[in-house]
Order: C-alpha cells, then structure tokens, then sequence
C-alpha cells in the first residue's frame, strides 16, 4: 500500500545531506561545518545561494554566525553568512509580531529603519569581500521587500545580482514576491515580470517555472480576500492562459530537463500543483516521474491541507519502490 499522507515528510534541504550535517553543527554552535560546505560549493551560484538561505535559516537561532565572523573575519563566506542571517531574522520578527496580530501599515516601514539599514550594511560589507559573489545582493533584494515601497536602490541591486548571475533561481523568485500584490506591485506586474523571465531563461532553467509561482501567489492572494469556493475562483488554474504556460514549461523544462538545480525539488512541487489543479494529468503524470515522494509545504497549502493534497497526488503516479507511474 502507498503511504498515507500522515507519513509525508517535509526536507528543507532537498536531500543535500552535507547542508543537513552542517545545519546540525550550527544549531549547537559549530561553524566549521558551514566553512567547509560553502568552501567546497565554490562558484556553484545556485547551489550556494541556496545553501546560504538554509544555512542561516538556522543560524538566525542563536549566534553562531557571529562566533564565526569574529573567528574568522577576512572569511567572505562568513561575511554572506552573516548578512544573510540577519536578513533572516528581520522576516522572522515580521512573522512574529503578524501572529501577534500586529501588521505595518503599507506606507511604513515592516520594521524599524535602523534595523533594515544595519541589515542593509551587513549585505554591503559581504559583497566588498566576495565582489564576485551574486549571495549578498540576492540578500538585498530579500530586504528590500521590508522598506516602504521597496528601498530606493532596489534596481540597482537588481541589475548587481544579474551581472553575476542573470538567471539565479532564488533572485527571480524574491524578486517575484517584491512585484506582487502583497507586497509592492501589483497581479499585473508580477505576471509580466514572470513571463518576461521565463522567455528570456533558456530552455532548461528552472526560471520556466515562475509563471506557476506568480498563479500560485495570485490564487493565495485571491483566496485569502474572498475564500477559496469565490465564484470564478476554480477557473483560476484551467484557463486558456494558465493552460499556456503549463505547456510551455513541459515542453522547455521538464521534456528538456538534464540537470537538477539546488531548488527543483520546490520548483516541481509548484509545476505538479498546478497541472492538477488544471486537471492535465498527462503532464502532472510526467512531473511525478521526476518528483517523486518529496512534498513541500508550498503551494498546495493554498489549497486546503498541503500533505493530504499531495499525498493524494502522489499516491495515484508513485509506488513506493520507486517513480513509478500507476496508469
């Protein structure tokens, strides 16, 4: 028998079992394992990037980055490391004080300034030592969402990350929730600017799934304002335009895909949902061959209970032993 949904196990990390080792060693205060991870990442961008935002996932718990810094302070690995962590911190503070029911007005800041400016430095101060690096502007860009109508120099760190590297997966998607309406733009600017990536990406890049990830964020926005059985709310994933793009990312990523990249694990996750929801499960069929039993939480808690959805899906194309289709 095939799991049940109750068995659905989320991994942050994507089954990169050197980042969840050097996780591990920073919750209890050990920086060693982060030197050596991000040392031997290299210039691997996507894969770094990705292993900095998990890395201080965790190290934002404590101050562990800090001891590192100060241990080693010509390190630019420890320099990312430590802007990025801060930039943690401040979303998590935002977390916070939403759960306690406290929200910023749009035209304020999320946070104090002081707090986003010293932020800002850190960033600053690790693209100095990495001049190379595109972490510490992906950082920036991460940062600039907290500003009121985004910091002033949020182009200009744009156009620094994409003169590293133009099509860093985790720099498209900050960039996307910085354009939406969530935060500082609007549906119509989210949209346009996740086709116009995903047109400019060559075929292969995970950027071919933004479009799904701007549908997504615009279904949670919907849903979130009128409730998930709003009239016209289930047309949202089956029509013309959405049945589109879901075509042009089977035929440029998926049927040409040869490489995973850091985060295809989340990027399938938000491909499989949405092509069930558009009830074309020849093309959720083919994703499942790739994704196998590996969920995450986003998108498909947009939708209802995320690991019974996935569960469900999962269920019909995989077998236990393997990716496996059932039909």
């Amino acid at each position: 028998m095939p799991p049940s949904h109750t068995q659905v196990v989320y991994d942050p990390t994507f089954g990169d079992a050197d980042l969840t080792a050097a996780r591990r060693d920073l919750v209890i205060g050990r920086w060693q394992g982060a030197r050596d991870l991000l040392r031997t990442t290299g210039t691997n961008w996507d894969r770094r990037t990705h292993r900095m935002r998990l890395l201080a996932e965790v190290a934002a718990g404590n101050k562990t980055a800090e001891s590192w810094l100060i241990s080693e302070p010509r390190n630019p690995d420890a320099h990312s490391l430590r802007a990025e962590t801060e930039v943690m911190r401040l979303f998590a503070a935002l977390a916070e004080s939403a759960r306690r029911g406290r929200q910023p007005r749009p035209e304020h800041d999320s946070l104090p300034r002081q707090l986003l400016d010293g932020a800002a430095d850190l960033c600053a101060r690790a693209a100095r030592h990495a001049p190379a690096d595109p972490v510490p502007w992906v950082s920036l860009i991460s940062l600039a969402r907290l500003y009121a109508d985004g910091h002033p120099h949020t182009r200009r760190w744009w156009d620094e990350l994409t003169a590293r590297d133009p099509y860093n997966r985790e720099g498209h998607h900050q960039a996307l929730r910085h354009l939406s309406a969530r935060w500082h733009g609007s549906h119509g600017t989210m949209y346009e600017f996740a086709q116009d990536s995903a047109v400019g990406a060559p075929d292969g890049s995970p950027l071919l799934v933004l479009p799904q990830a701007a549908r997504a964020e615009h279904y949670r926005d919907l849903s979130a304002a009128k409730g998930r059985l709003a009239v016209g709310l289930t047309y949202h994933w089956n029509n013309d335009g959405a049945i589109h793009d879901l075509r042009v990312t089977l035929s440029r990523w998926i049927q040409v895909r040869d490489v995973e990249y850091a985060q295809d694990v989340a990027d399938l996750n938000v491909l499989a949902h949405g092509l069930v929801f558009a009830e074309m499960t020849g093309g959720a069929r083919e994703v499942f061959r790739h994704l196998g039993n590996r969920p995450t939480r986003l998108p498909w808690a947009y939708c209802g209970d995320p690991a019974a959805l996935f569960a469900r899906w999962r269920d019909r194309f995989v077998v236990p032993d393997g990716l496996v289709d059932r039909e």
